[in-house]
């Protein structure tokens, strides 16, 4: 009999994760509110179940790539009759991005229903999860974490061990500091330079060809040049990174002052009516307050 996996989430990181699972031979059986991947997935291979508790019937391993705590929480019937049978002999991956405290709490939880648990949160947006080339972060007891990073093989380029619950979501927290405020002043800097009169393209080409070019700032310098907000990370989901990172740094008393700035413009964003947009829209947010010191002076 093949040990099959489930997959529970298929958002916009969620369904090409999934997607390389399924090709990768990986007997796989998945769920999500939205059915709209469903006919992709089975195309690859996959089982989409009609109800959530055949997921957890089907499967001994249930990967969740969720977009909440909330959704975590409602998903694994946590605080329910439901929870104890859904995670007895069952090992629960979370991939998707929580606080810390959520994470050490559910693991708990999990562990007293007879249940295992393993972070494993994931670096990298829609593209890199297409291409099967994102960065695993994996927490856990020993052997549960060996077990996940090889099933989770087709996802990722480079997976890291980062020792017991939740410090790998820590850790991802680190990253999106970094990635955040990185995007966050090429926009700045696009901004700058358009408002300057530089051409764009050529912009674009002197960033590319020097040592602060990255695959990111590649991706993202072309999209700001062509006014492409297309989703590859939304602005609402680096608003609720923005939020995690800042609670984090507060939790330990540590000051976070360009990410707090970074966490008030994704707000500005968002309040515009560009939450479902690429995070290159912060771009809005940074034009308005353009708008905002020429209307004062």
């Amino acid at each position: 009999m093949q040990v099959k996996t489930g997959f529970i989430g298929l958002g916009v990181m969620g369904t090409p994760m999934a997607l390389n699972l399924a090709r990768a031979g990986t007997p796989l059986v998945v769920w999500s509110r939205s059915k709209d991947s469903y006919d992709a997935l089975r195309a690859a291979g996959a089982h989409a179940a009609d109800e959530l508790d055949d997921v957890f019937a089907q499967c001994r391993t249930v990967i969740l790539m969720l977009a909440s705590e909330r959704a975590n929480d409602d998903v694994l019937g946590r605080g329910t009759p439901a929870f104890a049978a859904r995670m007895k002999d069952h090992t629960i991956v979370h991939m998707g991005t929580t606080s810390a405290e959520h994470s050490r709490a559910l693991a708990n939880d999990i562990e007293a229903a007879g249940g295992r648990y393993v972070e494993a949160p994931v670096s990298g947006s829609r593209k890199p999860a297409e291409a099967g080339q994102l960065v695993v972060m994996l927490a856990g007891e020993p052997e549960d974490v060996d077990a996940v990073r090889a099933l989770v093989k087709p996802v990722y380029r480079d997976s890291f061990v980062c020792g017991a619950v939740p410090s790998a979501l820590t850790m991802k927290l680190a990253v999106n500091l970094f990635l955040i405020t990185m995007v966050t002043g090429l926009t700045e800097a696009t901004h700058f330079a358009q408002r300057h009169g530089i051409d764009l393209a050529l912009f674009a080409k002197v960033l590319n060809a020097g040592p602060m070019a990255s695959d990111v700032s590649r991706i993202k310098i072309d999209k700001l040049a062509t006014q492409d907000f297309n989703v590859q990370a939304a602005i609402s989901d680096v608003l609720k990174n923005s939020r995690l990172v800042a609670e984090a740094a507060r939790g330990v008393a540590i000051a976070s002052p360009l990410l707090d700035v970074c966490f008030a413009l994704y707000g500005e964003t968002e309040r515009l009516g560009h939450g479902h947009e690429d995070m290159v829209a912060v771009l809005r947010a940074i034009e308005a307050r353009t708008a905002a010191v020429r209307d004062s002076a």
